[in-house]
This record gives structure tokens, C-alpha cells and sequence, in this order.
């Protein structure tokens, strides 16, 4: 990413609506709509027909899934039509590809088993992007556990999305240090799984655009 570039932001694990539509107005750039069994903010189809209908443009919405049945995801496609799909567990390139809609794979940064990311980039060669996220392998996001930064790829040909225990106090450091394509917060910014604090939101928007300023100010 270039340092006039700004850097996407994406929220994750919404459940109300009004939540949702002050996203929207701090100019968020992705909505994340989990339907992961092991999520604290899973969500039903009906439950995510009614947030969708507050989401408005430019935001794209984001679909998470975690191992789910093939009929499951697609029902979640007809229903909400989300912009993206993002899958966080064993799901193979096949799979993904499957739907008909841009895909982020999420690669697990935590724990002792240590990720090959440049493995990842080639057996998932269609992702549109990547999530680089903090919990360990097999467990679900949203924890607020981090990973070292420094195992950031440079250079890397997708963009790179970067989660896992992001703050409004930590963001900045982050950006303003790695220039992530974009970054990704659940737990960040709530006062409670799946409720949004808005102050915390508010706060993590102006934290990454104080870093892009800063960038393409010099």
C-alpha cells in the first residue's frame, strides 16, 4: 500500500442496527455479519436480513463463516447478499469459490503452531484478500487476542487485512508502523459481544485516519 493510500477499515460482529448505521455514518468501509456456530455474536438469517437493511452505500457488508455446510452459506447468500465472504476455518479454495462473491480468507496468527503465509497465498490463489487475525488455529476470532506485527509480509501481491485485539489505543501504532491494506476490530470496540461502543468506534476511526494523514503529509 502506498502512503497516501487510506487504510480500509472493517468492523466485525454487529447485531443491532442502530450500531450499524453509526458505522456508516464514521465512513467504515466493511461490515462484518458473523454466522459462526462458535461466535458470541452469530447470527441468524432472518437476524441478518434485518441488520442488512441498515446498511447503506458505500459500506460493503462482509459474511463470516467458519466451517458451515455448503447449504448454509448459500442461504446466507440469497438472503442477505453480502458484498464479501470471509471463511475462518478448513474451508479449501473449491469451497470458497463456490458462491459466486469475492472471498477473504482469514489465516490464524495465534497459538504455537506458526502460520505459513506464503503457503496460504499460493493453495488460496482466487482470494480476493487476506485476514491475518490473532486466536489460535480451529478457535473463532473476535477474542481480542494479538499476534506479533513483525510477521507481517511485505510486498505481498493481495491485500492484507490485519485483526486481533485492536483498539483505539493500539490501532494507530499499527498503521502507522506496518500500512496494512486495512485493519479489522470485534471486541475493540464494544462494551459487550456483539454491542458497539460507540465512543470506541468513534475513536478507532479517527485513530487510523490520524496515521493516514500523518503518512500523506509526510
Amino acid at each position: 500500500m502506498t502512503s497516501s493510500e487510506p487504510t480500509r477499515i472493517k468492523l466485525c460482529g454487529f447485531t443491532r442496527a442502530a450500531d450499524i448505521a453509526l458505522a456508516c455514518d464514521l465512513g467504515v468501509d466493511f461490515l462484518g455479519l458473523i454466522f459462526a456456530a462458535k461466535s458470541p455474536r452469530a447470527l441468524t438469517c432472518v437476524q441478518a436480513e434485518r441488520l442488512r437493511q441498515a446498511v447503506t452505500a458505500p459500506t460493503a457488508v462482509v459474511a463470516l463463516f467458519m466451517n458451515n455446510p455448503h447449504a448454509e452459506v448459500a442461504a446466507v447468500v440469497a438472503a442477505v447478499a453480502p458484498d464479501v465472504l470471509q471463511f475462518h476455518g478448513d474451508e479449501d479454495e473449491d469451497f470458497c469459490r463456490s458462491f459466486g462473491r469475492p472471498y477473504i480468507k482469514t489465516m490464524a496468527m495465534g497459538g504455537a503452531q506458526s502460520c505459513d503465509i506464503q503457503a496460504a497465498f499460493v493453495r488460496y490463489r482466487h482470494a480476493w484478500a487476506f485476514l491475518l487475525d490473532g486466536h489460535p488455529p480451529g478457535a473463532a476470532g473476535g477474542s481480542g487476542q494479538g499476534f506479533d506485527w513483525s510477521r507481517l509480509p511485505r510486498g505481498a501481491e493481495k491485500p492484507l487485512m490485519v485483526a486481533g485485539g485492536l483498539t483505539p489505543e493500539n490501532v494507530y501504532g499499527l498503521v502507522h508502523a506496518h500500512r496494512p491494506w486495512g485493519v479489522d476490530a470485534a471486541s475493540g470496540v464494544e462494551s459487550a459481544p456483539g454491542i458497539k461502543d460507540g465512543d470506541k468506534m468513534r475513536d478507532f476511526v479517527a485513530a487510523v485516519r490520524r496515521a493516514d494523514h500523518e503518512h500523506a503529509t509526510g
